[in-house]
């Protein structure tokens, strides 16, 4: 037994799942279109069907908000993925070779890249190319590839001096066969987490870039875009701000609880801990 859950787990999973079913019901129901600009409804006030009010260009808030969760884990799983696929190998070749040559520069390539973050990255990205949710979930990607690479290598260094891996190498197994059935399946827990975490912080680099124009593009409703359209009427019709910062915040703070509680739920020091209670 894997002992109790703790509450922050729940937690983060709660506020995770919310976000997820919003996103998800999206495809198939939204109170109105949100897309829609309808100058009668202009800053309508939250009732009468419209349970959160409209902006000032009368399209509904709720349905801004549901579609938005859709395009945030959107942006956020590829981004991840992205860094996941090309931080991992280089992570675990990194640290399989922990004195060669090749671990040396992969290690220095990746300290260069950390030196970008993401904005920097996504407003290079979008002079170049233009701007956009390709481009945003690039920057991002490319951006979170380090984390993932030192989570891999520290990882794997410590799985390449344990027991069975000596085994594998006196057998004669290859280095890739090593990685792949020994190295990645006990490193996984970790590379579960980071994930996590990462997702946190390409939620808010996906709307702090939607907020500068260099993220997702109208007339696709994005959480940053809605915060960025309301700064105008910050005073005089604060709720505008106050949904779409509030969705933000409780992602945010849903995926690090979940990543905090992952950490601590799949450590194997916790567990022994926790059975021995």
């Amino acid at each position: 037994m894997r002992g109790r859950v703790n509450a922050g787990l729940v937690a983060g999973g709660v506020l995770v799942g919310i976000v997820v079913l919003a996103a998800l019901v999206s495809f198939v129901w939204t109170p109105h279109d949100p897309t829609l600009v309808d100058a009668s409804n202009k800053l309508r006030e939250p009732g009468g069907g419209y349970l959160l009010g409209a902006d000032k260009f009368g399209r509904d808030t709720l349905s801004q908000l549901m579609v938005g969760a859709r395009t945030t884990l959107y942006v956020g799983i590829v981004a991840v993925g992205i860094a996941a696929v090309i931080g991992t190998p280089l992570g675990m070749i990194a640290g399989m070779t922990p004195r060669g040559w090749l671990s040396e520069l992969i290690m220095r390539v990746n300290d260069l890249v950390f030196a970008f973050p993401a904005l920097l990255l996504a407003v290079m990205l979008g002079a170049v190319y233009g701007a956009g949710t390709l481009t945003a979930m690039i920057a991002i990607g490319v951006a979170t590839v380090p984390a993932f690479a030192r989570v891999a290598r520290a990882a794997t260094m410590q799985v390449m001096v344990t027991d069975y891996i000596l085994a594998a190498r006196a057998a004669g197994r290859r280095r890739a066969a090593i990685a792949v059935r020994h190295v990645l399946p006990n490193i996984g827990s970790m590379l579960i987490v980071q994930a996590s975490v990462s997702f946190a912080i390409a939620i808010l680099a996906e709307a702090a870039l939607s907020f500068l124009g260099f993220g997702t593009r109208p007339p696709i409703p994005s959480w940053g875009r809605m915060l960025q359209e309301s700064q105008e009427l910050l005073f005089s019709t604060p709720r505008l701000a106050l949904w779409p910062g509030l969705a933000i915040a409780l992602a945010v703070l849903g995926f690090n609880l979940l990543g905090d509680g992952l950490r601590d739920y799949l450590d194997p020091k916790l567990r022994r801990i926790r059975a021995e209670r």
